[in-house]
């Protein structure tokens, strides 16, 4: 790979944008459009426990967390083009023999490689913006990442659900793979290489110690990679119940994906609002303030829920409030933790990216097997986990919240002549 190439690739942002968005899209379908087979893949392949057929998604989750932690030093050193076509082949190549799985065992052993490739997703998309923005320019940009990010799971269960009317649970791999194997064409021939020669970081031991070590020891942003790990773990708890709320307690059928929509394409809303406040709000505020309401709302939800009484209306209103909140949060809460870390972006990416769905995903794991034909289990997740997320950000802050911290420049220089 040579930096010559790279760098003379004209994209204009929107493009970068969309295909940002593209990369980290195929995370969220991977999950997505998953959500209406888990019943037919359970049947098919001998699985009695409906809660275990949430370990299809876990399979995934636990991949896609673990190799972050390797794709980001790899990233720093041969810069971010080349690991991610990697990454892309891999999750490709795992969907389609995923569809050929004779056991439910090999089918979580291939979810698990699939997530080991999309994970070069994650942590160089990521990198890829913090190369390019800083400060409340990049919150504004992966705002709206978040929300053309945000439409997958309007449409994925929809997709999901054509796919099986029109064939096999099998059908859904295989269209995973087939919008994988775009992207990597896409990023193959249009993507820039926006880390620079002299930023490269070499791949020894002590290095790589030393970028960790940055990263770490750095109190504001890992206390706020830990806070978003606590909401995304509220969020994974949603989406692994999800089928089962909508339809065992709500008894929506085939409109689930419709229901589940309605919420996710609410939160792509949030991030394109919060793509237009952030510059003269500023992140501390918005993401602070959103978490409150988070949390708050959780609880009453959780009250609520204890008296037996909520009917659908009812549980949406409260979803929407809350998850409009997460969408206010997450862009500002990540580009938080990224932002004293530009040395290390790779690495940097790489551990919050571990933290958060690795993490994210055993504690939405955990709150799933507690489900129990009630919302009780997920609106005391979510309340509890509000709670945690607030006390990280006030641990960041040093107990103080609302504050615009220091001035951050908007820009940072321009990579290869283009901003």
């Amino acid at each position: 790979m040579t930096t010559t190439t790279t760098v003379t690739r004209d994209v204009s942002r929107p493009e970068f944008i969309a295909l940002i968005a593209g990369l980290m899209a195929l995370n969220a379908m991977a999950i997505d459009v998953m959500l209406p087979a888990l019943p037919y893949m359970g049947e098919a392949l001998g699985v009695m426990n409906e809660n275990d057929r949430h370990y299809v998604l876990t399979a995934y989750m636990l991949g896609f967390g673990a190799a972050q932690i390797a794709f980001g030093p790899l990233s720093d050193r041969f810069g971010r083009r080349a690991p991610l076509m990697v990454g892309l082949t891999i999750y490709v190549i795992a969907a389609f023999a995923a569809a050929f799985s004779p056991t439910f065992a090999t089918l979580l052993v291939l979810r698990f490689v699939q997530g080991l490739g999309a994970a070069s997703t994650r942590v160089i998309a990521t990198s890829l913006v913090r190369d390019r923005f800083g400060g409340r320019a990049m919150a504004e940009v992966m705002s709206l990442v978040f929300m053309v990010f945000m439409i997958i799971p309007v449409i994925a269960p929809a997709i999901g659900q054509v796919l099986l009317l029109t064939g096999p649970w099998e059908y859904i791999f295989f269209f995973m793979a087939a919008l994988g194997f775009v992207i990597t064409v896409w990023a193959f021939i249009r993507l820039p290489e926006t880390l620079r020669p002299e930023n490269r970081r070499e791949l020894r031991p002590a290095i790589i110690i030393e970028g960790f070590r940055l990263v770490f020891t750095n109190k504001m942003a890992f206390s706020y990679g830990l806070s978003a790990m606590f909401v995304f773990g509220a969020l994974f708890g949603f989406i692994s119940t999800a089928q089962q709320i909508y339809v065992d307690i709500y008894d929506l059928g085939a409109y689930f994906p419709v229901a589940f929509a309605a919420i996710a394409g609410l939160m792509s809303i949030s991030s394109y609002t919060n793509s237009r406040m952030v510059r003269k709000i500023g992140m501390r505020r918005l993401s602070h303030g959103a978490m409150l309401v988070f949390t708050i709302m959780s609880g009453i939800w959780l009250m609520v829920s204890l008296t037996g009484f909520m009917p659908l209306w009812l549980f949406l209103a409260f979803l929407a409030v809350i998850m409009f909140m997460f969408g206010w949060t997450m862009a500002n809460v990540n580009s938080l933790a990224m932002e004293p870390l530009g040395r290390v972006a790779g690495t940097a990416s790489a551990v919050f990216g571990l933290i958060q769905t690795v993490g994210g995903a055993l504690i939405g794991t955990v709150i799933g097997q507690f489900y129990n034909g009630t919302i009780t289990p997920i609106a005391a997740g979510y309340f509890v986990l509000g709670c945690v997320a607030l006390v990280f950000i006030l641990i960041a802050e040093n107990g103080k919240l609302f504050g615009v911290g220091e001035e951050y420049k908007d820009e940072v220089p321009p990579v290869g002549g283009e901003h």
